[in-house]
């Protein structure tokens, strides 16, 4: 580390010497333009770039006949995930006929990617999203509305012994996934350009915020999916009145902790988290009481509870990381 003391230059203007290693190793003459991005943290940002460019990241995956079809699909969320802009499959000889519908599947599930090149040797797939026009806000807003959605339809499809409405949750569940797979991305593309953490009009310590809150928003939907699938179940068993009473009631509750820590997240409301906090209590305690009474019931309708009565838990022990979390980042603010 370097420190330069600032001078001033006919009264007006602050100038501070450049390392001579870093202008030589960018090759910089006199009179060339240097970019000043000031960041949102205070500190300047020195880029020999006058423009901002996207910065290129190339994934190469060759396969073959015996390439699992499961683990390429892995390693192609990945490559996505970690921020590659091209991927670019290849084969010796021609490309296995399973790749093409792969490739289909991919980018389906992957925001922003597309086949811009296509052989019977080689699939390029590029990245046409611009990361800044998709806000860490705005897709997190999207992922909560979903998820929202699935938790309701899940309660509301137990009442009505609806499977087909519990059938449409699960099936949900990818679209929450895919908006968490852009959020990862995005953060993992801020770390490797902090130009992008400008651009978007976020700080890395945000970034990394955005990110833990739609990985909990992610477990969440998770858990939605999980109790659809019970409630298929149940509503095949038959369940009580009962029983649908009190899932219905512990559900609504799990629901409205959920609301008030995404709230407390979106307003900044160091009070609302602790408060919502001191909820969670409660609703352990309920799920709990589910737990004890499901214990009368046969034993598949028993499991099936149980598992609901969990995953409603669950929800609660995910709402109340957010609002640690929130309180974390509010207490540093202050500090």
């Amino acid at each position: 580390m370097e420190t330069r003391k600032i001078q001033v230059s006919g009264g007006s203007s602050y100038i501070v010497s450049l390392p001579k290693e870093w202008i030589k190793s960018n090759n910089i003459q006199k009179n060339d333009p240097v970019r000043l991005d000031i960041q949102q943290d205070g500190t300047l940002l020195i880029n020999p770039n006058t423009e901002s460019r996207k910065v290129e990241m190339v994934k190469v995956f060759e396969v073959s006949p015996t390439t699992d079809r499961t683990q390429l699909l892995r390693y192609l969320i990945g490559a996505y995930i970690a921020g590659c802009t091209t991927i670019r499959i290849t084969a010796p000889g021609r490309l296995p006929p399973f790749v093409a519908e792969l490739v289909r599947e991919f980018t389906g599930m992957a925001i922003g990617q597309e086949v811009i090149e296509e052989t019977n040797t080689l699939v390029v797939l590029k990245d046409l999203l611009n990361p800044a026009e998709m806000p860490f806000e705005s897709t997190l807003r999207r992922m909560l509305v979903i998820v929202q959605g699935m938790h309701e339809d899940a309660l509301t499809a137990l009442e009505e012994g609806d499977s087909l409405r519990a059938e449409n949750v699960i099936r949900r569940d990818n679209d929450v996934d895919r908006l968490h797979w852009l959020v990862a991305r995005q953060f993992n593309l801020i770390i490797g350009n902090v130009n992008l953490s400008g651009e978007m009009g976020v700080t890395v310590s945000e970034a990394a915020g955005y990110f833990l809150i739609s990985r909990i928003i992610e477990r969440i939907g998770d858990h939605a999916t999980k109790i659809a699938k019970n409630v298929i179940h149940l509503t095949e068993d038959g369940c009580t009145p009962e029983i649908t009473e009190i899932i219905g009631q512990t559900g609504y509750s799990a629901l409205r902790i959920f609301n008030r820590s995404i709230g407390s997240f979106f307003d900044r409301d160091i009070e609302k988290a602790n408060s919502t906090i001191e909820m969670v209590g409660i609703l352990e305690s309920d799920c709990r009481e589910i737990g004890r009474g499901a214990l009368d019931f046969s034993p598949d309708m028993t499991i099936s509870v149980v598992h609901i009565a969990d995953s409603l838990r669950r929800v609660g022990d995910y709402s109340a990381d957010i609002c640690e979390a929130v309180i974390n980042q509010l207490v540093m603010r202050k500090a």
